[in-house]
């Protein structure tokens, strides 16, 4: 693995060096003083792989390097700092960095929080390989037009389902709900391609349940099927919410937790999850909100990323 290190600390770089080559976890090939001193076409022609940079440093912070690399950099990040801010911390993962180092640094946790990247990385790759030997095997483009139709639904309700199942939500209620609300949106974008935007909300659960209950349903019938549709998909929402916070609260370099909670959640609501979890607040009593419209369409896209690589 190639390393690149940003830290206004040369004290901090020199450790860092010093623990990833002593631990044969890589080669740095390169590190600055400050995130002015670095963009994403740099990172890329070294083949970097994982950058460690600090949060603070005197001209662009690791906030602020990290939005401007976003874009262009695909490795992994791993920030670094004194600073313990859950703000903070959360704002960072929220931009894409994968873990969290606590100043002063100490060698065990440096190595564990590397190999844990480290296999994340390998793992990925593996998954990627196993999607590229898969579609040769299948050769898709030679089946006949209506089998082709029918295996690219599979696909669609496979990459649906896999994902509930990482957000903890497989055998709910809500999880054919939304199931059948990718099928509608995938429809959807080949009409329209969300060219006036995504559906209203509305939209998405009216047009679901007629196409469940047929055009010739009455409307009380219809609005019966789209509020009890909505409360089931609300309360899988809320149990995502709840299964990652947990995921959080037992380990905050677990791989779901960063993956998925930042993605799916308003971060803020996800520290306050966490909080409710850890001092055993009545849920009853919380004021935590739910955005079903930005999880459906992180859903949305999240499945047609794993369909297309797969």
């Amino acid at each position: 693995m190639l390393f690149f290190l940003v830290d206004d600390d040369e004290a901090v770089r020199m450790m860092l060096t010093e623990i990833i080559e002593d631990e044969n976890l890589g080669e740095v090939v390169g590190e600055a003083e400050d995130g002015s001193l670095v963009d994403g076409q740099m990172l890329t022609m070294r083949n970097v792989d994982i950058l460690l940079i600090d949060l603070l440093m005197p001209t662009r912070d690791g906030i602020e390097t990290i939005r401007q690399l976003k874009a262009t950099f695909k490795g992994k990040i791993v920030m670094i700092s004194q600073v313990e801010s859950k703000e903070l911390i959360a704002q960072a993962y929220s931009l894409g960095s994968e873990y969290y180092i606590i100043k002063p640094v100490n060698r065990i946790e440096v190595v564990t929080i590397i190999q844990k990247v480290i296999e994340k990385i390998r793992l990925e790759k593996s998954i990627q390989d196993i999607h590229k030997s898969l579609n040769s095997v299948l050769q898709l483009d030679h089946l006949p037009t209506g089998q082709q139709q029918m295996s690219t639904v599979k696909q669609r309700r496979e990459a649906g389902q896999f994902l509930l199942t990482e957000l903890g939500i497989a055998g709910d209620s809500g999880s054919n709900d939304l199931l059948d609300i990718l099928d509608y949106l995938y429809e959807y974008e080949q009409k329209h391609t969300f060219k006036n935007g995504f559906p209203a909300l509305k939209e998405i659960f009216v047009d679901v349940a007629v196409t469940r209950l047929g055009a010739s349903a009455a409307d009380p019938q219809i609005n019966k099927t789209v509020k009890a549709s909505e409360q089931r998909v609300r309360r899988a929402i809320y149990q995502s919410l709840n299964h990652l916070a947990s995921l959080g609260l037992s380990d905050l370099s677990n791989w779901k937790f960063e993956n998925y909670a930042s993605q799916f959640f308003d971060f803020t609501y996800v520290w306050k999850k966490m909080a409710e979890l850890k001092s055993s607040t009545a849920t009853s009593h919380s004021d935590i909100r739910i955005n079903m419209k930005k999880f459906i369409q992180v859903l949305y896209s999240e499945a047609k990323r794993i369909q297309a690589e797969g």
